[in-house]
């Protein structure tokens, strides 16, 4: 981190200040040898589905942080297939 910031920017901190104020110094700017070695790739999807829940299982989730419940609950439920793939 350059010295012009005592402390790391937050993203809100960093979305609010002009362009013009951003210090960028320490990226490295992107060559022709980035260029000659990019590969366009697809972002993966994932299938969408409508799921009942009991309501106070979406409540735990919820409490922690409205925000990314879904994504938790996807990363849960992950762990479990996991767990229970034969070895």
């Amino acid at each position: 981190m350059n010295k012009k910031y005592k402390k790391p920017l937050t993203l809100k901190e960093m979305a609010r200040r002009p362009e013009s104020e951003i210090d960028y110094s320490d990226i490295p700017e992107l060559d022709d040898a980035f260029w000659a070695n990019a590969q366009v790739t697809a972002p993966r999807t994932k299938p969408n589905i409508s799921l009942r829940l009991p309501e106070n299982v979406v409540e735990f989730f919820k409490a922690e942080s409205p925000r990314g419940y879904t994504s938790r609950m996807a990363a849960v439920l992950s762990a479990y297939v996991n767990a229970h793939k034969p070895h």
